[in-house]
């Protein structure tokens, strides 16, 4: 039996921090555990994102420079540019068409965003300030999995092997190589320790954690 299209995928539409974006089954429906990405954007910037929370200092330059990387509807790069509109904000995605639905997106917003058509960094001509992604991390042999309420979004935004650690280390190993001063990565908690421990090994230093986020970055040489 078929599972029901979601009603985001209904209404061609999801919230996400308080801003609607057009979904359609080629891009994943924006999760509210995605946002806390912005937060940690926003931390490094030494910007507010909660009334009451007071930010960290800002480890980011005046004008930064940020990637989205697997940017699917663009939701994550497209709200960075509204919350930091001194940013110029990249997103790339293997999917031509999703990078269609994210480029509708910043349209809509009124946002200007680069996009770029890549797997992970290939295509990345540049060193960002800020690498933000929220990958496939799903391990399809998770046993609380519930394939069913995920068949209507694309496997290609959901899984990947290696117990769903695949892009996640390949990007780290790119992040590292081109020296990427902060990273931000979106994956399961019950993946974090083994995400903090193969980034420490190449390098990387665990900032912060917060939900499903994990923040690293680049010791100074």
């Amino acid at each position: 039996m078929n599972a029901p299209l979601p009603t985001a995928y209904k209404s061609g539409y999801q919230d996400f921090y308080g801003r609607d974006y057009i979904v359609t089954p080629d891009v994943l429906i924006p999760r509210p555990e995605t946002e806390q990405i912005i937060d940690a954007v926003l931390n490094l910037a030494g910007k507010p994102y909660l009334p009451g929370v007071k930010p960290s200092q800002n480890q980011l330059p005046k004008n930064p420079t940020i990637l989205d990387v697997g940017t699917g509807s663009g939701c994550i790069a497209i709200t960075i540019k509204k919350e930091l509109p001194e940013a110029s904000v990249y997103a790339s995605d293997i999917s031509e068409e999703a990078l269609n639905i994210a480029r509708k997106n910043a349209h809509n917003h009124g946002v200007f965003i680069h996009f770029i058509i890549s797997h992970l960094l290939d295509n990345v001509k540049f060193t960002p300030n800020v690498i933000v992604a929220n990958l496939p991390y799903v391990d399809k042999n998770w046993s609380w999995l519930d394939k069913d309420a995920l068949s209507c979004e694309p496997d290609i935004a959901l899984y990947a092997e290696d117990h769903g650690l695949e892009l996640i280390k390949k990007l780290i190993d790119q992040s590292t190589t081109c020296q990427i001063p902060h990273l931000i990565l979106e994956a399961d908690p019950c993946q974090h320790q083994k995400i903090i421990n193969y980034a420490t090994k190449k390098g990387l230093q665990h900032l912060e954690t917060r939900g499903f986020i994990l923040t690293f970055y680049t010791p100074q040489v």
